[in-house]
Formats: structure tokens, C-alpha cells, sequence
């Protein structure tokens, strides 16, 4: 009996069958997936805490989640590439505490890497949770004037916050972050589909909540162009992503080209919307490689 059946005998509607990642899987049935997610990313970020050198807990606002932490390669410097990762777990779980996947492979080629908590879902709402992934690069920007470039990553409810970053407003935070790149990958652009799912009994989003902060309908209406025409935007999404997952994935990317940014869309083979972002622990894996030949600028 295919996915979509086996749920619909549950009383799953279909909207919550293609905005359930873990239904999903391939390899593996949703409980071992997510529990091997946790798994990896609790291993990788005690690896990176023992292993470089790195801030940790660093406040970036007056908040008990307000904080990050920061990874840095063996010749450390001001003047780095910095890489900022926004953790996914549909606004309402997740932490920088089990996020650091990247870290090794990336500070080893000389990123530094900074992993970002924030207000969940119930006591943050969206528009919180926007505010403070700005504040926190624009806290970055701050801190390391000298950098040589930010790139924002975010995966799934964190690579909507990372394209929200697309059109923010940084004039209230005092610093205009030098950003070079965003990787978003899995994620959701669109939000009012969310609304209908019970995700959002602990959101308690409103239409216009939903609208206000979709990257997809801020890019539509915006009538501003790209501060920078040459930052690249890549949409990422994994084979076995859901199809809403993918529909929504070319439709962002199809918005930033008609909007004037340099974008480009990437469907990673044979990869679920969980192992897409937890093989960013190993150095040869493919979208490992995209971010350092981003960063770097090679062909």
C-alpha cells in the first residue's frame, strides 16, 4: 500500500501526508530516522566542541535562547568566511545544542561555522523567530567586521528563516551583514499550507501571520532588487523530499529568478529529507562540496 493510502486509513488528510517529512523515508521507518537524525547531530556537535576551538553559549540578545555557538578553523582569524546554520524541526523543536553537523569538514577548509538557536513554537512566534536570525547575523556582522563573506544555511523550517534573511530590513539592527550565499535546503516558503496541518496548533498562525512571513509571497510583492545581483541562492532539495516539499522548493526558486537573484535549484539524488543535511558530516559528500566551492568560488 503506497505512503499516501496507508496514512489516509490513519485519518490523515493528504495536506498532512506531504508536510510529514518522516513519512517519507526510504531506508529506514520514521522512528529510526529521526532518532538516527538526533543521534548524528549529538554526536557531530560534541565531536566539534572537543575537537577545535569554539564560543559557545555566545548571547546575541537578552533572550535565554538567544544565543550561538561558534566554530573556528585551526588558523583562526577575523578575516573569515563564516558560515551560519539555522536548525529545522518545524518551528518548534530542535536546537544548536544537536545541530553542528558541518562543522568538521567545514572549519578543516577554513569556514568558520556558527550554529543558531531561537525561540520555538509555543512561547516564540514566527515573527520572533525572524527577528532574532536577524539579529543574530547582524550580531555576527558586528562582532567580525573583517569577514570574509556570510552564507546562511538553514534546513527545513530553518531554510525558511535563512530566506526570510532575502529581504530583511537591516536597518534597525545597526550592521548590514556582508552576505555571499544562502543554502537552503528542504525547506518551506509558502506557509499557508501550515496552517491547515496540526503543526500549527502550536504556531497559532493567522493568515496573515502566514503571509507575512512566506519568503515566497515577500519576494513577489517586494519591489526592491537584490542588494548584491552576483549572491548566490541555492534551493536544495533531496529526491525523497515529499512532493509539496519539491513543489514548493522550484516555486521559491522560480520567484528569486523572476525577482533578479542568481539562483539556482538542486534535487540531490537518492536522499531523504533527513539524510540530505546529516551527511554534512562527511567531507566528499556532495552538498558538503557545494558550499565549499560556493564559498571559494571555484567552478
Amino acid at each position: 500500500m503506497p505512503l499516501s493510502e496507508r496514512s489516509l486509513v490513519r485519518g490523515y488528510t493528504e495536506l498532512e501526508i506531504q508536510y510529514s517529512p518522516s513519512g517519507w523515508v526510504v531506508r529506514r521507518g520514521a522512528e529510526e530516522t529521526l532518532r538516527t537524525y538526533s543521534q548524528i547531530g549529538d554526536e557531530a556537535t560534541k565531536r566539534a566542541q572537543a575537537a577545535r576551538g569554539s564560543l559557545l553559549h555566545v548571547p546575541y540578545g537578552d533572550r535565554e535562547r538567544e544565543r550561538l555557538d561558534i566554530y573556528f578553523p585551526e588558523d583562526e582569524s577575523e578575516a573569515l568566511p563564516f558560515f551560519v546554520f539555522f536548525h529545522g524541526g518545524y518551528w518548534q523543536s530542535g536546537s544548536k545544542d544537536s545541530s553542528a553537523f558541518m562543522v568538521s569538514p567545514l572549519t578543516a577548509q577554513g569556514v568558520a561555522v556558527v550554529v543558531v538557536s531561537y525561540d520555538i513554537a509555543p512561547k516564540g512566534t514566527l515573527d520572533q523567530m525572524v527577528d532574532q536570525v536577524t539579529q543574530s547575523i547582524a550580531f555576527v556582522q558586528k562582532r567580525y567586521p573583517c569577514n570574509e563573506g556570510i552564507y546562511l544555511c538553514g534546513h527545513s523550517a530553518g531554510a525558511h528563516l535563512a530566506a526570510m534573511m532575502l529581504l530583511a530590513n537591516w536597518t534597525k539592527h545597526g550592521a548590514t551583514p556582508n552576505l555571499k550565499g544562502f543554502f537552503l535546503v528542504s525547506g518551506i516558503y509558502d506557509l499557508e499550507p501550515i496552517m491547515h496541518i496540526p503543526e500549527n496548533e502550536a504556531l497559532l498562525m493567522t493568515l496573515e501571520d502566514a503571509q507575512r512571513n512566506s519568503p515566497q509571497r515577500c519576494l513577489e510583492v517586494a519591489l526592491t532588487q537584490p542588494v548584491d545581483a552576483a549572491c548566490p541562492v541555492l534551493v536544495i532539495v533531496g529526491q525523497h523530499d515529499s512532493p509539496e516539499y519539491h513543489r514548493q522548493s522550484r516555486e521559491f526558486y522560480q520567484a528569486l529568478r523572476r525577482g533578479g537573484w542568481k539562483a539556482s535549484f538542486e534535487e540531490l539524488d537518492d536522499l531523504d529529507h533527513f539524510e540530505i543535511i546529516w551527511n554534512l558530516t562527511q567531507k566528499d559528500y556532495v552538498l558538503t562540496q557545494m558550499i565549499l566551492k560556493t564559498i571559494f568560488q571555484e567552478s
